[in-house]
């Protein structure tokens, strides 16, 4: 009793702390507000990207080394007032030491040179790490985080990236991705964490208490402020091309994509980015019901929201939606926008801005709202005492222990999908050949936002790390090895474009081995430059593999992609398949570990992997999707075959799940569900299984339901033998479903508990 007093007062001081921290940023914001000219104002709403600020031939790069101009600077921050700057310089990573040296000179420029002094927020894409830091810890992306189904790792990760990016003297990560990675032609699936909400969710939530703190607290060094993206629909486009139309029923904008958005501002998330596309037809960035009455109305954000990449001068240029510059960033100011992302033209930005409001097209009180916004986010990164934060103060950086997650986050994500009479895992013994596109590269390890955008800067970098191939070599010996490429992808060309490199000669290869490593899949990329045509791997691929395959010799096929590409017309032919999506820079290490046992896979997919083009039905689907034959003259009957499942995920041990128990067989509508299930390794060897808890409403009156619905997941590790008992619950409103007008309903009937085979009914009264 005496202990739960001394708790409970602990909380109540650790509130009133956080209360008056909270007014007292408050009072400052307010303070500053009201000394602050327009001019001021609209600067602290303008971000400019670093090449602008750099001695070069013009503002769209800069000279190597990089060095600021400081002409150029002092005429952002003063003549401008400019408030942010964001990216590297000449898309390539720095070192902590240069991001220093570079932010301190913007920092004390801006001091010297301002009447107010507002320091300067910097921002930077670190999404899989520190992406543009030189020397950070890679992570595996977000994907292959999806496939882990390990929300305490996804936090670990998190935080050793917002570490490294402090490291780096930047306060403000681009990061998560929140999207829902539904469909597999989009080329930035592998930014997400899969096709789920609610996988989204938590793990969306993980990474943001990663990065910000459990308790938000981003003016500790060592976080930094989160940023939800894309705000919102962005992965939903008709086209499945990027930045092209979506067309998204109130409905399904509510039940599948606004959930993980709800929950990440719920975590106290501090900023957000607005979705390039366009929506219903109006572009999201001059989008008033999703910016403002959505977003910070209805789900209360007091964030600052910013645009993405230039896409306030894309409302004119791009999509046509305002005549002019002036009209467009009226329309994304009055829409609820906060800072630009301009990136280049700010002069353009700021003067049409200052202008709107003299001539009362946008009201100072939207411009207060704005900047009252992005002064809370930089008194809360404790900027205004330290503008920067030092290199020599992160003794960590780039550690063994760092690395250490980075590799268990590896080991944890790669997918077992295909084991053939347990041929796997391989005897070390065993002679192999390695052999396809993807088997001595970094760059396909680690995809794009590495070093780079593209990622095509990453052999530059990441030479001390191994690809597959020498984490094989390193794990059984160089003389048990044959490397071929047998296809390579073209040096400098397209992420798509590959050509026959030593073809003949890989495949003779196969004759003296006793295992075939086929490492396929992609190149990396993301964005417009991500776009597909044919979701089939290429031909040249299909080909190695189907000639390796009838050489007769087992073919253990690696996948390294970021989105499923299609490999039906040759899957029939393997005897073993691991998907490894984009494992980062210890991706070949783990890999290596489980292909010969040293480390027993339990990744589980976080999509549905398709068949065919044409049949790209995601997990989440309606019945009618899988239609049975029916009797009569015409048969509705739907093929439903994906390659693999949302979930699927082998392992070299075997598991049981029992006793499926629900506390009670019928709960009220605002009531929960409490459940629980026995899961026993009842193989060999120590294991890492996940129990996923699905639910199914089996019939509804206004929307037509789901097949099945992810609802909970736990992941759990287990001896030979050992058993565990887990326990779920589900609130009622979990179950609700959104109507055509877009309210929740939770409706009274039958459901269906699902935990892989076990299935038990229950009532919602």
């Amino acid at each position: 009793m005496k202990k739960n007093i001394i708790v409970s007062f602990l909380l109540m001081i650790g509130s009133f702390t956080y209360s008056f921290a909270q007014n007292d940023v408050s009072a400052k914001v307010e303070s500053l507000l009201k000394k602050m000219s327009l001019e001021e104002k609209v600067g602290q709403m303008t971000q400019v990207t670093l090449d602008v600020i750099g001695e070069g031939e013009d503002r769209y790069s800069s000279f190597e080394p990089f060095n600021l101009d400081k002409e150029q600077v002092i005429k952002a921050v003063s003549q401008y007032k400019v408030g942010s700057f964001l990216n590297t310089a000449n898309n390539r990573a720095l070192t902590p030491k240069k991001w220093y040296e570079v932010i301190k000179e913007i920092q004390d420029i801006n001091k010297d040179e301002t009447k107010l002094g507002i320091p300067i927020i910097y921002g930077v894409d670190q999404i899989h790490g520190a992406t543009y830091t030189a020397g950070a810890t890679m992570f595996p992306q977000q994907i292959a985080q999806g496939a882990s189904r390990n929300p305490e790792l996804v936090e670990k990760g998190a935080a050793i990236t917002a570490y490294e990016t402090r490291a780096s003297g930047i306060s403000w990560n681009f990061s998560p991705v929140l999207d829902l990675g539904m469909d597999p032609r989009f080329s930035r699936m592998w930014e997400s964490f899969g096709e789920d909400p609610y996988l989204i969710s938590s793990l969306g939530v993980a990474m943001i208490d990663g990065y910000e703190g459990k308790d938000n607290t981003i003016g500790d060094p060592e976080h930094l402020a989160s940023t939800l993206k894309h705000f919102l629909g962005y992965h939903a486009v008709t086209s499945g091309k990027d930045r092209t139309p979506s067309y998204i029923p109130e409905d399904v904008l509510r039940e599948y994509h606004l959930p993980p958005f709800k929950a990440a501002i719920e975590a106290g998330a501090h900023t957000i980015m607005v979705n390039s596309g366009i929506i219903n037809g109006v572009p999201v960035h001059a989008n008033y019901e999703l910016l403002t009455e959505l977003l910070k109305n209805e789900l209360g954000f007091e964030g600052l929201v910013v645009t993405d990449w230039a896409d306030i001068e894309n409302l004119h240029r791009r999509d046509r939606i305002a005549k002019n510059d002036r009209e467009a960033i009226k329309m994304a100011i009055n829409a609820g926008v906060d800072m630009s992302m301009v990136p280049y033209e700010y002069e353009r930005f700021f003067d049409n801005l200052v202008a709107l409001v003299k001539d009362g097209e946008v009201k100072e009180e939207r411009i207060d709202d704005a900047v009252r916004r992005i002064l809370k986010v930089k008194y809360e990164l404790n900027l205004f005492e330290t503008p920067v934060t030092h290199y020599k103060d992160y003794p960590k950086f780039g550690s063994k222990e760092f690395e250490q997650a980075a590799y268990d986050m590896a080991a944890e994500s790669i997918t077992l999908l295909k084991n053939e009479d347990n041929i796997l895992p391989i005897n070390k013994s065993s002679k192999v050949l390695v052999t396809g596109p993807n088997a001595n590269s970094m760059r396909t390890l680690n995809g794009a936002w590495t070093y780079s955008w593209q990622g095509e800067k990453t052999e530059e970098f990441a030479g001390a790390y191994n690809t597959i191939l020498e984490a094989v070599q390193n794990k059984i010996g160089e003389e048990k090895v044959t490397y071929v490429p047998g296809v390579n992808y073209v040096k400098d060309g397209k992420y798509y474009e590959d050509e026959k490199d030593q073809f003949d000669e890989a495949i003779a290869a196969a004759q003296g081995v006793d295992y075939i490593f086929l490492c396929v899949g992609e190149n990396s990329y993301t964005e417009k430059p991500g776009d597909l045509n044919d979701l089939y791997i290429s031909d040249n691929q299909t080909e190695l593999a189907k000639k390796l395959a009838a050489t007769g010799k087992p073919v253990i096929m690696i996948l390294n992609e970021g989105r499923p590409r299609i490999i039906s017309k040759f899957e029939k032919d393997v005897e073993g398949i691991i998907q490894v999506y984009l494992p980062g820079n210890f991706g070949g290490d783990a890999l290596a570990d489980i292909l010969f046992g040293d480390v027993n896979p339990s990744g589980k997919l976080p999509y549905n992997y398709p068949r065919y083009p044409n049949a790209l039905i995601p997990y989440i689907h309606k019945h009618s999707e899988e239609q049975t034959a029916s009797e009569g003259v015409y048969n509705y009957e739907a093929d439903y075959s994906p390659q693999f499942s949302f979930g699927d995920g082998l392992s070299y041990t075997t598991f049981k799940v029992s006793d499926l128990k629900l506390e009670q067989s019928s709960i009220k509508k605002n009531e929960e569900l409490k459940l629980e299930v026995t899961v026993t390794n009842t193989g060999e060897r120590a294991g890492k299984e996940v129990v996923e808890i699905y639910t199914s409403d089996l019939y509804a009156t206004e929307i037509t339901p789901d097949v099945k619905r992810l609802r909970r997941f736990k992941k759990v590790d287990l001896q030979p033998g050992e058993s565990k008992t887990l326990h779920f619950t589900i609130p009622s409103k979990d179950l609700a479903y959104f109507n055509t007008e877009g309210k929740p309903v939770i409706e009274a009937g039958e459901f269906e508990i699902m935990v892989k085979d076990l299935k038990q009914k229950f009532e919602i009264e």
